[in-house]
């Protein structure tokens, strides 16, 4: 279970390399070139090169802007991002070993080895794959016994905290028969507010703005359907109003779904974010099916809370280490 958990942890930090800041032996007389440090936290310091191996799999992304003004903006916007959540690491690190929380090198392994049979890796392609990213499997090692550590501080610190009651339960499964958790497919229909690849800021706080104006004059007592046929850029529901028939769970975009499978019949919600632009939604229609007895979903609703608990008082304990820590953030 700890390696399944670490694996995922690898995955949505991307890993990066731990940069050897031990200097090297060198001949009189010789230039040394010296890293720069984007943060201090604590007695520790976050380099450049850090920062940068982190950001490497977004870089590539980002090139694709051709307005430069706005390429900059977003890397810089990006970069300070990544950094916050690098301090945020470093500090649940430093818990850990003041917490006396040791990972063994055994328990490294372990995680690796899993790392490589979910990829379909042998050590070969593992090597490969590390060194196309400008990774070290020793930097490689390095990062995942830290994500081991922040893992096992978060169970050691915070999870004894986690109070979950029956009455909790219990709410929980009566909100889920009031609410979304009981739909079960959706008739939606939907106000496309096209942007174009790459917008700038202020494009897109146009098009939040124009999707906003839809949702208005919806709520303001006009038909969806001739709002849709007015105001759509969508050319393939334009001419139907909207009209993008019946969606069960599982078949949209998971941030879409969040939103939509919250909605009542005639409900209209906007602006959402999309590939395409803004968008207006209109549940015209909703099928729901029947919740499974109390009884029997105990168990899957009190991981649920407990798992929402975690993720909550990790938060809160994350920042009472940022208030008592000393951070300075050097990045220009």
């Amino acid at each position: 279970m700890v390696r399944k958990v670490a694996f995922m942890l690898l995955v949505a930090s991307g890993g990066f390399a731990q940069a050897d800041t031990k200097p090297a032996s060198r001949n009189a007389g010789q230039k040394i070139s010296l890293e720069r440090v984007v943060a201090i936290v604590n007695d520790s310091i976050i380099l450049q090169s850090e920062l940068d191996a982190r950001l490497t799999p977004m870089i590539a992304q980002a090139q694709s802007i051709t307005d430069e003004g706005e390429r900059k903006r977003r890397l810089a916007k990006l970069a300070s991002q990544i950094l916050d959540e690098m301090v945020n690491e470093e500090l649940i690190v430093q818990a850990a070993v003041t917490a006396k929380i040791e990972v063994e090198t055994s328990e490294v392994q372990a995680a690796l080895d899993e790392i490589k049979q979910q990829n379909n890796l042998d050590d070969a392609g593992l090597a490969q794959a590390l060194s196309a990213q400008g990774y070290t499997l020793q930097n490689y090692k390095a990062d995942l016994r830290r994500q081991l550590m922040r893992l096992r501080a978060v169970n050691t610190i915070v999870q004894p905290k986690i109070q979950v009651t029956d009455e909790d339960i219990k709410a929980r499964f009566d909100q889920m028969q009031r609410r979304s958790e009981a739909v079960s497919a959706v008739r939606l229909s939907d106000i496309l507010i096209k942007l174009p690849d790459h917008a700038t800021e202020q494009q897109i706080n146009e098009g939040k703005a124009k999707a906003g104006k839809a949702v208005e004059r919806v709520k303001g007592g006009e038909d969806f359907v001739a709002v849709a046929k007015d105001m759509s850029d969508d050319t393939s529901t334009k001419d139907t109003g909207g009209e993008l028939g019946w969606f069960e769970r599982g078949s949209i975009n998971p941030d879409w779904e969040q939103v939509v499978f919250s909605m009542e019949k005639g409900d209209t919600r906007g602006p959402v974010s999309g590939p395409q632009g803004q968008y207006v939604f209109q549940v015209t229609d909703v099928k729901k099916s029947e919740l499974k007895p109390f009884a029997e979903m105990k168990e899957q609703l009190t991981r649920e809370l407990k798992r929402r608990e975690l993720d909550k008082q990790t938060e809160t304990w994350v920042a009472e280490l940022r208030k008592k820590a000393y951070i300075d953030i050097k990045l220009q």
